[in-house]
């Protein structure tokens, strides 16, 4: 990889120190006790020359261009350092990319340079522009020097750290084996979902609440293991974590098996990556001593490799053999193997392919049950609708998910208010260019309608979680989980009529090749979710202290406002601290509680307890109408408590 961003920038140091000393040197004289003030003096006149001429430059070519500036935000110390000390203590305390949104509504700009450390960084809540980057003006930007560098040692030559020839042979190899919905996809769902229902069973069973996340994350990860290498990392066997009990992780619960030790590499090299790119162009400058990444890529690393070697000795055996198989037989390693015989490349393609399969249909999951527990009547009507199409207990076809209608509405809406990537990055190419007009969210701006100077060579990052929020696009509604607006013809064709302000999977040539992939996942696991299981509720007494949202989140606007989770994020969406723990019931564990109630009742004598209430009929339909067999339950275990009959 050539020299980037960061070693640009830090030659803006290493530059001026070379010449203050050569200088010295030729002048043959000594500043003694001075030498290190003038050092510093000299460097900052030379960046402060250096950024004059470059500003310069700037207006020039915007007034050729005839363009705006984009708005600088102006801090109180040099370099607005305040400014990023404040954004760094904000990514640990505030609600997720609510300090950009703060800066966003000062300015009343949606599309602002943080002119960090005198260094343009551009941040863009703007659809218009964000479709720019991502689709119009696609070739003007790529991943670039700075992301690259950033990422180099965790995904090295995959798909989402690479451009050009690169990445369009990645596209062109990954491409074929997503374009189609295969029989073998629901196989391998079935498979794990199964195991993962009876996890969730037995520990409902049990009473004991379920730490979602972590469960997820790992029948998506068991999954997509099995779907890329054919090997399953049989993640689900592994130690489940204790809520309440379990250590912390880096991005949830940590447990200290083998899946442990994956997972937590896994997570801590994306954490170190983000924390780069909250640092900007100096991270280097933190680990002169040693990449900080490097113990965890080589965990990862010890996990893959084998997998890959023994995939490229079978297909050297096949090779042999003269055996072919389809597309479709095949694993997604195998599939690598056929293009290529480069075991670091297929690696770290496997790597960004396992990041993305994971994370992101894991993120949708853990977002969408906590959605179900705080609106249960959501989860009730997706329950019916899933008992309609699919019935209780058969795996569901690909035609009848794509009957789901009031899933798929929820599933959207879970992606726009909670997006798996909530911000993302790009680099201006070395040539400027100018972005589009803003779209209306400030309609007070006085230079509504005025195009932006995107520099050279510029880092911008852009935020779906914003803009999907936003109420100038969405309507004053924009903050609220509401699926009926998938639904409503007035609602969609809003969307419809600027299907940019969605993006949950990117946009344009860069646009998720595997979002059917995720949809499909997630809608199958969820129809088997809810054939199962009826009723989820959060379990905040086991949460640890600070893990449940400040309370100084209620005086704020937007969604914080009412959250009872708290949303991070490390590259992808996650629950901070403990993840996401609730409670699940189904109908057959209401049953078993229904025969206890019945049985003590019969006990003791309590008639009342069978004539009064409901739990008579709730037993006997035994789930044909588990609402009343809930309720009964309820009017029951009151009852006998009351009588000092049941302690339950």
């Amino acid at each position: 990889m050539e020299p980037g961003t960061a070693w640009a920038n830090l030659k803006t140091i290493a530059i001026p120190v070379i010449v203050f000393f050569t200088l010295l040197k030729l002048s043959h004289r000594g500043l003694g006790y001075f030498t290190i003030p003038c050092n510093v003096a000299f460097i900052v006149a030379w960046a402060w020359t250096k950024r004059t001429i470059l500003d310069w430059t700037q207006h020039r070519e915007a007034q050729q261009l005839g363009v705006k500036l984009i708005p600088r935000v102006a801090g109180k110390w040099p370099g607005n350092i305040d400014v990023l000390l404040k954004m760094l203590k904000a990514f640990k305390t505030a609600y997720v990319v609510d300090v950009y949104l703060q800066m966003f509504e000062e300015y009343r700009c949606t599309t602002l340079n943080l002119y960090i450390l005198w260094t343009d960084q551009i941040i863009t809540m703007d659809h218009e522009h964000t479709k720019f980057v991502l689709a119009t003006g696609f070739n003007n930007f790529w991943r670039g020097y700075a992301q690259k560098e950033r990422m180099e040692n965790f995904l090295g030559v995959g798909i989402f750290n690479r451009d050009d020839d690169v990445w369009k042979m990645h596209r062109s190899m990954t491409r074929p084996f997503f374009a189609r919905e295969r029989i073998s996809d629901f196989e391998i769902f079935e498979r794990h979902t199964s195991r993962t229902l009876s996890l969730l069973s037995s520990i409902s069973s049990s009473g004991q609440p379920s730490e979602a996340q972590d469960l997820y994350a790992r029948f998506t990860i068991d999954a997509a293991s099995e779907f890329l290498f054919g090997s399953n990392l049989d993640t689900l066997s592994g130690d489940l974590p204790i809520p309440g009990v379990t250590a912390m992780g880096p991005k949830g619960s940590a447990t200290r098996d083998a899946w442990g030790s994956f997972t937590g590499a896994f997570e801590m090299a994306q954490m170190i990556i983000s924390g780069r790119t909250r640092i900007g162009w100096l991270w280097p400058l933190f680990e002169m001593f040693g990449d900080k990444s490097e113990p965890y890529v080589k965990i990862i690393r010890a996990w893959l490799d084998p997998l890959v070697r023994r995939t490229l000795d079978e297909h050297e055996i096949v090779k042999k053999a003269g055996v072919e198989s389809s597309i479709s037989d095949k694993t997604f390693l195998q599939h690598l193997v056929d293009g290529t015989s480069d075991p670091v490349l297929i690696r770290d393609q496997l790597l960004s392919m396992l990041l993305a399969s994971r994370d992101t249909t894991a993120c949708l999951l853990t977002f969408l049950t906590y959605l179900m527990a705080t609106h249960p009547h959501v989860a009730e009507r997706m329950r019916a609708e899933v008992l309609e199409h699919c019935g209780p207990d058969k795996a569901p076809t690909y035609d009848q998910i794509r009957g789901l209608k009031y899933m798929r509405a929820v599933l959207n809406e879970t992606l726009r208010l909670f997006p798996p990537v909530p911000l993302n990055v790009r680099e201006s190419r070395a040539q400027a260019c100018r972005l589009p007009r803003a779209d209306a969210t400030f309609t007070d701006r006085t230079e509504e309608g005025q195009e932006y100077y995107m520099p050279g060579s510029t880092t911008i990052i852009y935020l779906p979680l914003l803009f999907q929020r936003n109420k100038a696009l969405w309507g004053p509604d924009a903050d609220k989980f509401d699926p009926e607006r998938w639904l409503d013809p007035e609602r969609v064709a809003r969307f419809v009529k600027n299907p940019s302000i969605y993006g949950p999977f990117s946009a344009g040539p860069r646009i998720c090749v595997g979002q059917n992939y995720a949809y499909n996942e997630a809608s199958y696991f969820l129809v088997r979710l809810l054939q199962k299981f009826d009723r989820f509720t959060l379990a905040p007494e086991v949460q640890p202290a600070g893990s449940l949202p400040p309370r100084e989140w209620k005086e704020r606007k937007g969604r914080q406002r009412v959250e009872e989770v708290w949303p991070a994020v490390a590259m992808t969406l996650y629950v901070k601290i403990k993840a996401l723990i609730l409670r699940v019931l189904s109908w057959r564990v209401l049953a078993s509680r229904a025969g206890l109630v019945y049985e003590r009742a019969l006990e003791h004598q309590q008639v009342g307890v069978l004539k009064n209430t409901a739990v008579a009929q709730g037993f006997a339909a035994m789930g044909k109408d588990q609402k009343m067999l809930g309720t009964g339950i309820e009017h029951a275990h009151k009852h006998l408590r009351v009588c000092g009959i049941l302690a339950i």
